[in-house]
């Protein structure tokens, strides 16, 4: 399914693809503006990965699909279980995908959850920043479905590994990690933005505020698990 939206829906270009390690665990940390964006980075990837993915999501026959495909149901205001499982599927050397904004946004990865850098410090994960462009364009809502055929962009960025420092508390090594994702992360999508010559989307400042608090959130009740 993956290999046919990038391929036949749409026109995925797949850039850093030597980028991704070949072998041992990775954490596929992503940017987030539209709902394909999971799918095509599930498909992008030259490895297999099991998505982090709303538990909204798991009703019916697509809950169905996704738990037969090894997707997991997450939390988004804090899920400790998911997190665990996560961490026992990296400890296994295999690949987790996540998209750490938390929802759907602009795209900037101005802020992230916790939850990503929890797996990063918990876990000998590469972390890989991931930008997903052009499935959402500006004037576009989030829950817009992109023309067949529109031109998408899916870039791996080089990888970082976060460890805890002697001495150092365990919040501030989540925020210290969380903040050099974020930073990877952000600085990845500008550049391939620039690069690719396919925008972000321009979101309402309201609607960006809320994005933002929601995703305060989630990395609070994530800090505290």
């Amino acid at each position: 399914m993956g290999w046919f939206i990038n391929n036949v829906l749409y026109r995925t270009v797949v850039l850093g693809k030597e980028n991704i390690p070949q072998a041992g665990p990775v954490v596929f940390a992503a940017n987030h503006i539209s709902f394909l964006d999971g799918p095509v980075l599930f498909a992008a990837a030259s490895r297999p990965m099991h998505v982090l993915i709303k538990q909204e999501m798991f009703k019916g026959a697509l809950g169905s699909f996704l738990h037969g495909i090894g997707q997991l149901p997450v939390n988004r205001s804090g899920d400790r279980k998911a997190l665990q499982r996560a961490k026992s599927i990296l400890d296994q050397g295999r690949s987790i995908g996540i998209l750490p904004e938390g929802t759907r946004g602009d795209g900037t990865a101005a802020s992230v959850s916790g939850g990503v850098a929890w797996l990063a410090l918990n876990s000998d994960a590469v972390v890989v920043p991931v930008a997903i462009l052009g499935t959402r364009h500006s004037g576009e809502g989030v829950n817009h479905v992109p023309r067949f055929g529109r031109r998408v962009v899916a870039s791996f960025g080089e990888g970082l590994r976060v460890q805890r420092q002697p001495g150092e508390s365990g919040r501030a090594s989540m925020d210290r990690a969380a903040e050099s994702i974020r930073a990877a992360l952000a600085n990845h999508v500008s550049t391939t933005a620039m690069r690719t010559g396919v925008p972000l989307p321009e979101v309402p400042l309201r609607e960006l505020q809320n994005n933002i608090l929601n995703s305060t959130t989630s990395r609070s009740a994530a800090d505290h698990h």
